[in-house]
């Protein structure tokens, strides 16, 4: 293989042919980057269910898609086939993809309506604690295919493999919030060992639900500001107060840059560099004193052979809670030392909100189209600087800069950390 086609390390160059996204901001990366530079919130108040009683009653649902049955499986497959049939056309491939696929998929449960509809026609108890086998007589005795499907979350990666014919076992993964980058780096693993000149990169997650609210209620993980909505989400601020949970989804089709020159793609850029490193200091809190997260990063950039100068713009994890946003700012000031705060720092969750499993991935490509267009996206709702936390964080207004090297963060709870560095293509 030529030079011109492999890495530092050897292996083969993995080149971005093809996006698509959907947000709470619209459908298309065309609107999406539009409402995203232009400052544009998706927050909104929750209309899907009933929110009396509780402490959160905002987010960035995705609630412009048509769905056969509403629940959490159909929405998230929904809106990762539209991106993938996005994807694909920007890439140019029509027919069967013939590469593995990747899905990053939320570990989604029934809603809690559907359990009381089947608990409804179940046959009456005969021993305490017997529920599940109740509920499974009640299917016995009539199926429903609508709760079965909705019950099977590994069934959204089947259906996108029979949709799109992609080769082999369809993988679906959840690594918490960095699970969007995690399936990208599966894919640049794959390519890079050879095992396939394309994949095809996937998350999604559909999974807001009245139920997710009060748990994530109860690890005091979410933003209680709920009026207004848009202004909520203020990551590295001092008022911040917790994430808004949000829907979306982000596909992204990868090849060798090999394999896409060869038929004629166009690149819009280059996978350089994944690292990833678990954290096992607490269930949901990362370790406060940043080391794992930093080991990220570092990993990050050694994968991609380049330094800390080498990285013109980062996109950060920026949940806008207490503890993360804290956790984050120690990690890159560890990495980058006194050059962080000449480093443009911004969070695309200040608008979109927190998109969970979706997350890695849509912000991967947000970080691509900032280098394409040269414009650094803001971090809104800026109006309360953080002293203890001195970053460039692009404030209210989106800034015209070219950069050539991003970095983006993706730290999750369960101790799950994943960061992505992406270049422009190579002349």
């Amino acid at each position: 293989m030529s030079k011109a086609y492999t890495d530092h390390l050897g292996r083969p160059v993995v080149a971005v042919t093809g996006m698509g996204v959907i947000t709470s901001l619209g459908q298309g990366l065309e609107d999406n980057w539009a409402a995203l530079s232009g400052g544009v919130s998706g927050i909104h108040k929750i209309t899907r269910f009933p929110t009396e009683g509780l402490s959160t009653r905002i987010s960035g649902t995705v609630d412009f898609i048509e769905l056969p049955a509403e629940n959490a499986v159909e929405r998230s497959y929904a809106m990762a086939r539209e991106t993938t049939l996005e994807a694909l056309a920007q890439a140019g491939l029509s027919g069967d993809f013939s590469g593995p696929l990747f899905l990053a998929a939320p570990p989604i449960e029934p809603e809690w309506s559907a359990r009381f509809e089947l608990a409804d026609r179940s046959p009456p108890s005969e021993r305490p604690g017997d529920a599940y086998n109740r509920f499974l007589a009640a299917m016995r005795q009539k199926a429903d295919p609508v709760f079965h499907e909705a019950v099977l979350f590994g069934s959204i990666s089947e259906r996108l493999a029979d949709r799109f014919g992609t080769r082999g076992l369809p993988v679906t993964l959840s690594t918490a919030c960095a699970s969007g980058a995690t399936a990208i780096q599966l894919g640049v693993e794959a390519i890079r060992q050879g095992r396939t000149d394309r994949a095809l990169t996937v998350a999604t997650d559909g999974s807001v639900s009245a139920e997710a609210l009060i748990r994530f209620s109860l690890l005091s993980a979410l933003s209680t500001q709920n009026d207004p909505p848009e202004k909520a989400s203020k990551p590295f601020t001092k008022d911040r107060d917790g994430f808004v949970i949000a829907e979306g989804a982000a596909t992204l089709v990868l090849e060798s840059l090999e394999a896409a020159i060869a038929r004629g793609a166009r690149v819009y850029g280059i996978l350089k560099g994944c690292g990833e490193k678990a954290d096992l200091f607490h269930r949901t809190r990362s370790s406060p004193d940043g080391g794992p997260a930093i080991a990220t990063i570092r990993a990050a950039l050694e994968d991609a052979g380049i330094d800390e100068t080498g990285i013109g713009y980062i996109n950060a994890h920026g949940t806008s809670t207490p503890e993360n946003d804290k956790m984050e700012y120690l990690s890159m000031s560890s990495v980058f030392g006194e050059r962080l705060p000449t480093i443009p720092v911004s969070s695309n969750k200040s608008m979109i909100g927190h998109t969970l499993t979706a997350a890695g991935a849509v912000e991967a490509v947000f970080s691509l189209q900032t280098m394409l267009t040269g414009t650094l996206p803001p971090t809104i709702n800026y109006q309360n600087p953080d002293p203890a936390i001195v970053l460039d964080v692009v404030p209210n207004v989106k800034r015209s800069q070219q950069v050539t090297a991003v970095l983006s963060n993706s730290f999750g709870f369960g101790g799950q950390n994943a960061s992505l560095v992406m270049t422009a293509e190579p002349a």
